[in-house]
């Protein structure tokens, strides 16, 4: 009777143990931490704008990027005056990352149409990933931050290495690793596509399909594009915005995870930001891990745990 009761405890015991784990899997509690996902809106935003004023940064708009260097917030940000401009880059600089100061009255470039970058340093040069008129993704590269020079649209194959079908491709996220480039992209918002690289000249998509996809849940049933790919515990984060109306009349802040940079599994939880909080970003500066979000004005959220 007591080897049973024994038995029987132990296989209680077991069920719940594997129901717990079937639980955690399915839910991901590790696999998401809080610094991560939970943020609370800093008291005073936005922490940037466009100036409201007659000048070529009168509004901001779509994703701007930010890099924290040698104790330096770093901002670079598409500005334009009405919606008729062309639209150019900004930058401007903070020590805090909530006061920002414009680098100039004017550009830093110019000399072509810069919206929703992406912005990574590879060695001693940064690459600038960004659209280009008409939703054409192509590369500026510097070494300095500031001063950019043009590198080309972005030339991406299917698998075959047959070219990509004709049409818009925008917002460009890399992550770079072991040599290889990765480039997430988005063909009218409507999924998000692979593509790797040796060298960033060609770009062979990994498969000719999404690796991630709109749906099944409501709030990125109509859109989806990639911000940004940071790792954290050996895991990789996708941050994406997404839209739960055919119009596209609000866009979410949402987040995603994978072990390979192909298959992801988003969280259940999302949206992580709600109410036009879109193109959001996370920016670890060695102490914390914040999250910014671009458009249509750049707002500050600070860890939930602060």
């Amino acid at each position: 009777m007591e080897t049973r009761n024994l038995l029987l405890i132990f296989f209680l015991l077991s069920g719940v143990y594997q129901q717990t784990a079937a639980q955690g899997k399915n839910n991901y509690p590790e696999t998401f931490p809080e610094i991560l996902v939970h943020f609370k809106p800093y008291n005073h935003n936005p922490v940037f704008a466009g100036t409201n004023i007659n000048t070529w940064d009168r509004k901001i708009r779509e994703r701007g990027y930010i890099l924290y260097e040698n104790g330096v917030y770093r901002m670079w940000y598409t500005g334009y005056n009405n919606e008729k401009s062309e639209r150019h880059l900004g930058y401007a600089t903070s020590d805090d990352g909530i006061n920002w100061k414009r680098y100039s009255d004017q550009p830093i470039y110019d000399s072509g149409w810069v919206e929703d970058m992406s912005v990574i340093k590879v060695n001693d040069t940064y690459y600038m990933f960004a659209e280009g008129r008409n939703d054409i993704a192509h590369i500026l590269t510097s070494q300095d931050g500031i001063q950019w020079n043009e590198a080309g649209n972005i030339d991406i194959r299917k698998v075959d290495g047959t070219p990509i079908d004709k049409g818009a491709y925008g917002t460009p996220t890399v992550w770079f690793e072991n040599n290889t480039w990765y480039l997430f992209y988005e063909r009218g918002d409507l999924g998000i596509w692979l593509a790797t690289s040796k060298d960033t000249k060609t770009w062979t998509n990994v498969q000719d399909v999404p690796v991630l996809a709109m749906g099944p849940s409501k709030y990125d049933k109509f859109a989806v594009a990639m911000n940004q790919v940071i790792k954290y515990n050996g895991l990789y984060y996708g941050y994406y915005h997404a839209s739960d109306t055919k119009e596209w009349k609000e866009w979410t802040t949402n987040v995603a995870v994978s072990k390979d940079l192909i298959h992801w599994t988003k969280y259940e939880h999302n949206p992580i930001m709600m109410y036009d909080r879109s193109s959001g970003i996370i920016v670890n500066n060695g102490k914390e891990y914040r999250m910014y979000t671009m458009h249509p004005q750049v707002n500050l959220f600070l860890p939930a745990s602060n």
